[in-house]
């Protein structure tokens, strides 16, 4: 994670807000682009209420702050010319602060649940075409000065648009969870996801191959406790250099900027739309948190999933 920008607040505050992006990052799992536009809507609102207030706010001063008060932080965002998703996001980041510390028994205040969040209109990533997702992953070692980047490249595109995973999640798999290693099943993958919810996904054949062509070749030696994906020193290779990998590639083949890790996730979902899957089918694979809560996985019917899967998915279709 991100250092957390300085706070201008008092200790106590400043301690509890440490504790609250911990809990983000180790138990809610936010990925580390969510926790750093948090940290910094945290550290604005706070350097607002400084000036709002004539000095460091406290825990005290939140607990007495009025609707008024957040209106007026709210007015200064409007001034800055701030779009309707980041103040959206802003007020997101300190309800869900408030909320944390009410749970800590440390502050209440119910003032800020009188604010109304902006309309933001809906925006759709958009889907790649299958033949610009199969160009983005074969061309991927393309790039690499050595093998084993380019088949770790190839072989994590290759995941995110064969199984519909968000990076983070890629990126957070050891070598134990790998397919058809360590005594797992060849055609299924265990994948803990947002809220430290796991999912069963199918992992076609293609998926399998590449990961295992990848590690044949890793120089770095490991255990099951390794990350998956390594990057050039043997640390887990991090969000942003695998983004920027896909940045450095698209720009080879002339690919609109919305071609990015991401991107591969939504033509997943689009594909199998596409393709005949069903829209629930296609939650479950995804995890959505539209999904019930009390979803419990083993009730899941793989045979089903992994049916609608590979007949619907244009990577089990494809020849050659």
């Amino acid at each position: 994670m991100t250092l957390a920008p300085e706070l201008t607040c008092d200790p106590a505050l400043a301690a509890a807000a440490a504790r609250w992006r911990d809990w983000l990052a180790h138990e809610k799992r936010y990925s580390v682009h969510t926790l750093t536009g948090y940290q910094h809507d945290l550290a604005g609102f706070l350097r607002f209420l400084a000036g709002h207030l004539g000095g460091p706010p406290g825990l005290k001063d939140l607990e007495t702050l009025k609707p008024l008060d957040f209106r007026a932080w709210l007015a200064e965002l409007n001034r800055r010319e701030l779009s309707r998703t980041s103040i959206a996001r802003a007020l997101s980041c300190l309800r869900g602060f408030f909320r944390y510390l009410e749970k800590q028994g440390v502050v209440r205040n119910s003032a800020i649940s009188a604010l109304r969040t902006p309309r933001v209109p809906k925006s759709v990533p958009k889907a790649l075409s299958i033949e610009e997702a199969f160009d983005l992953i074969l061309s991927a070692p393309d790039l690499a000065d050595d093998t084993w980047i380019g088949l770790r490249d190839r072989a994590l595109l290759t995941l995110l648009y064969g199984c519909g995973l968000r990076i983070g999640e890629a990126l957070d798999l050891n070598r134990s969870q790998a397919p058809g290693l360590y005594g797992n099943p060849a055609d299924t993958m265990m994948v803990r996801g947002k809220g430290n919810k796991d999912r069963l996904v199918p992992v076609l054949p293609a998926v399998r191959q590449a990961i295992a062509a990848y590690l044949e070749v890793c120089p770095i030696a490991g255990d099951g406790d390794t990350p998956l994906f390594l990057g050039l020193r043997g640390g887990r290779l991090a969000a942003g250099v695998a983004q920027a990998r896909v940045r450095n590639l698209r720009a080879l083949l002339g690919l609109p900027e919305t071609a990015t890790p991401h991107a591969l996730r939504h033509s997943y979902a689009t594909h199998l739309l596409a393709g005949g899957g069903d829209l629930r089918t296609i939650q479950e694979l995804l995890g959505h948190a539209s999904l019930s809560t009390t979803q419990r996985y083993t009730d899941v019917d793989m045979a089903r999933l992994s049916a609608v899967y590979e007949d619907a998915h244009p990577r089990a279709r494809k020849k050659g």
